[in-house]
C-alpha cells in the first residue's frame, strides 16, 4: 500500500482538549448532573434528533438554545458557547499537523458543528493557516457519519479516498470512512495518534523533520 498524502480531522477532541469534558464541566457549573446533557445530545430520541438537525443546518442556535435549555432547566442565553469554555487547543497534535503539512501533506477539517448562529467554537483558532480545507457540517447540508461530508473533503483536497487518513474521536465516525478506502485512525489520546501520524506518514529520505516537531538525522 502507498504512503497516504492527506490528512483529515476532527475539531473538537481531537485538536482541542476533550470536548466531553468540556461539556461536563459545563453542566456541573449548571449544578446538573455531569451527563445529563450528554445523555440528551446522544441517548435521548427527541435530543438526538434536536442536536443533529443543528449539526446539519436544518436549524439555527437560536432554535436549538431555547429547546435544550428547556430541556434541562437552564437559561438558554449562551449555554452552547459555555459546553465548549473549556476548550484548549491540543499542542502536540497541533505541532504534528503543523509540521506534516509542512513536508506536503494535504490537510482537511471536517466537524460536526454547533449549528449557524452567533457562536463559532472555530473562531480564533486560525484553522485556515493551520489546514488546506475546512468542512463544517451545517454549512454544506452534511454531518459525520454521512458518507457524502468526506467525498467532500477529498474533492476539496483533490484526493482519493485511498490517498487519505481520517482521524476522530468517536469510532461511529470511523467507519463510512473506511469503507470509502480510508485509513482511519481512532483518537484516544494525542500521544498515541501521534505515533500513528509518524507511522503512517513516514518522513522521506533525507528529513530533518518528524511529525513530533523533532530533527531526523539524514539518511
Amino acid at each position: 500500500m502507498s504512503q497516504p498524502v492527506a490528512l483529515l480531522l476532527d475539531f473538537g477532541g481531537v485538536l482541542t482538549t476533550d470536548l466531553w469534558e468540556s461539556i461536563r464541566a459545563a453542566t456541573r457549573r449548571a449544578g446538573l448532573p455531569e451527563n445529563v446533557i450528554l445523555d440528551l445530545m446522544r441517548d435521548d430520541p427527541e435530543g438526538h434528533a434536536q442536536f443533529t438537525a443543528l449539526e446539519r443546518g436544518d436549524i439555527t442556535q437560536a432554535e436549538y438554545e431555547p429547546y435544550l435549555a428547556g430541556r434541562i432547566g437552564v437559561p438558554p442565553d449562551g449555554l452552547l458557547a459555555d459546553l465548549c469554555a473549556d476548550l484548549r487547543p491540543d499542542e502536540a497534535m497541533w505541532k504534528a499537523i503543523s509540521v506534516l503539512r509542512q513536508r506536503g501533506v494535504r490537510l482537511a477539517v471536517v466537524s460536526n458543528s454547533w449549528g449557524a448562529g452567533y457562536f463559532s467554537p472555530y473562531a480564533g483558532w486560525g484553522l485556515e493557516n493551520l489546514v488546506d480545507a475546512i468542512v463544517i457540517s451545517h454549512e454544506v447540508g452534511m454531518r459525520k457519519p454521512e458518507p457524502g461530508i468526506f467525498a467532500l473533503a477529498l474533492d476539496l483536497l483533490g484526493v482519493r479516498a485511498a490517498g487519505a487518513v481520517f482521524v476522530d474521536d468517536i469510532a461511529s465516525n470511523l467507519e463510512p470512512a473506511r469503507a470509502m478506502g480510508m485509513r482511519v485512525v481512532h483518537h484516544t489520546d494525542s500521544g498515541c495518534t501521534v505515533a500513528e501520524l509518524q507511522r503512517q506518514f513516514p518522513p522521506a529520505e533525507g528529513s530533518m523533520v518528524s511529525a513530533s516537531g523533532t530533527a531526523d538525522a539524514p539518511t
